[in-house]
């Protein structure tokens, strides 16, 4: 039987603690910077109950990351909101596919954002979520076995309404598939980046604390295949990570032009809650 790691005993061994604070980071900052590209659509949005209900599930993101930032504070890793907003680009974890931008233009001038990238971007990587939190959920570290079961109940909702809007475009025809399929490789190009664990992935693996990227991998790729043969399609059998891997602290301007914007009010105002 695989010992349960308390935080007290996770704090007195270095070796695991290092390979959990990494996963920890990994997870916060993922949903962190997509949870942020979510948020930009708010009024963008196709219709106004998307509006609603996909800036519902950006809260949800968010809050998912307060969590696991909860959980690196926990461990001695400084104060959440300075784990969330005062890191510059380099040492952030997430993906390089969470930080591209949704479109051309900003938010505020001409944005020219395409709906059909979004919804395959959230779709697949809602999809890797809930394969990690599942796995997660037998993780040898107490407190994020737990909060892994936490965000779960709500990833089935997100994982419904993404599928829906997936299938939906694709089965739409004309246009809107022709998008969706050129979106489709492009999150391809960039999706090993969401999956892997990283340059300590093996010591996370060897203290339990998720399954192998490899196991993750099949897992999601066994979700999505029926989802794509409904739509009278195939799923590309390769992903890549074409601009770079976040988890080595690779990333875009994308990131570091989001994070700009993203702690304007904490720069002017620290003690703001976040």
């Amino acid at each position: 039987m695989t010992k349960i790691i308390s935080p007290d005993e996770a704090k007195q061994n270095s070796s695991f603690k290092s390979a959990l604070t990494e996963l920890l980071y990994q997870l916060a900052d993922d949903d962190f910077i997509l949870a942020y590209r979510g948020s930009e659509w708010l009024g963008l949005a196709p219709h106004i109950e998307e509006d609603v209900a996909f800036s519902s599930i950006n809260q949800d993101t968010m809050g998912h990351a307060a969590i696991f930032y909860q959980l690196l504070e926990e461990l001695g890793e400084g104060d959440m909101d300075v784990l969330a907003h005062s890191r510059p680009p380099k040492e952030r974890l997430n993906a390089v596919l969470l930080e591209m931008v949704n479109g051309t233009g900003t938010y505020l001038e001409n944005p020219k954002f395409d709906w059909a990238y979004t919804v395959v971007r959230h779709y697949f990587y809602t999809a890797a979520k809930k394969i990690k939190m599942d796995s997660l959920k037998n993780s040898t570290y107490q407190p994020l076995a737990d909060a892994a079961a936490r965000v779960s109940i709500e990833l089935f909702y997100h994982m419904m309404h993404w599928r829906t809007w997936f299938q939906q475009l694709m089965l739409a025809g004309g246009e809107a598939r022709t998008r969706m399929e050129k979106a489709i490789f492009q999150v391809m190009d960039e999706m090993e980046g969401v999956i892997t664990l990283g340059p300590k992935g093996q010591e996370i693996i060897k203290f339990a604390l998720i399954e192998h990227d490899k196991t993750l991998k099949d897992r999601w790729q066994a979700v999505l295949s029926p989802v794509f043969t409904s739509v009278n399609s195939i799923m590309p059998e390769s992903m890549g990570m074409k601009s770079g891997n976040g988890r080595n602290g690779e990333h875009t301007a994308d990131l570091e032009s989001a994070l700009a914007i993203m702690n304007e009010v904490y720069i002017l105002d620290p003690a703001a809650n976040w």
